[in-house]
């Protein structure tokens, strides 16, 4: 089975977090954090800071990992590392997502949008850290 590795920025603000609805591939209007995959040399925060920069025009400071989720997709394997960031910049830019939203951390959160299989465990760990 095909082996992906990615990294997530789960951005927090005033008890919000960011989520992104998918403007391409299989997973089309999905929802999920930002982020992407990690290229060769790079480390999971510097490609973190670099797929944030590429999908949203907006410079993130990362901060701690979360968690890491492993998740069979029907293809492909995912391994996604997800990090508490904080947005520095003042604004974004979607430039590959179809919509944003920034959501109240609260027991609404996992329903609030339509999240990917694979989000769906770092929602789960979001509530139980609250």
């Amino acid at each position: 089975m095909k082996q992906i590795e990615v990294v997530a920025a789960v951005i927090k603000k005033d008890n919000q977090i960011f989520a992104t609805q998918r403007g391409y591939g299989d997973f089309k209007d999905g929802w999920e954090f930002p982020g992407g995959k990690i290229e060769a040399g790079e480390s999971p925060k510097e490609a973190l800071i670099r797929e944030i920069m590429e999908e949203l025009d907006a410079m993130v400071e990362v901060g701690d990992l979360i968690l890491t989720v492993e998740y069979d997709y029907p293809d492909f394997h995912l391994t996604m590392h997800c990090y508490w960031c904080k947005l520095l910049s003042r604004e974004v830019k979607l430039l590959e997502h179809e919509a944003a939203k920034w959501l109240p951390v609260d027991e609404n959160l996992l329903g609030a949008v339509d999240w990917l299989p694979a989000d769906l465990d770092v929602i789960k760990t979001l509530m139980d850290q609250r």
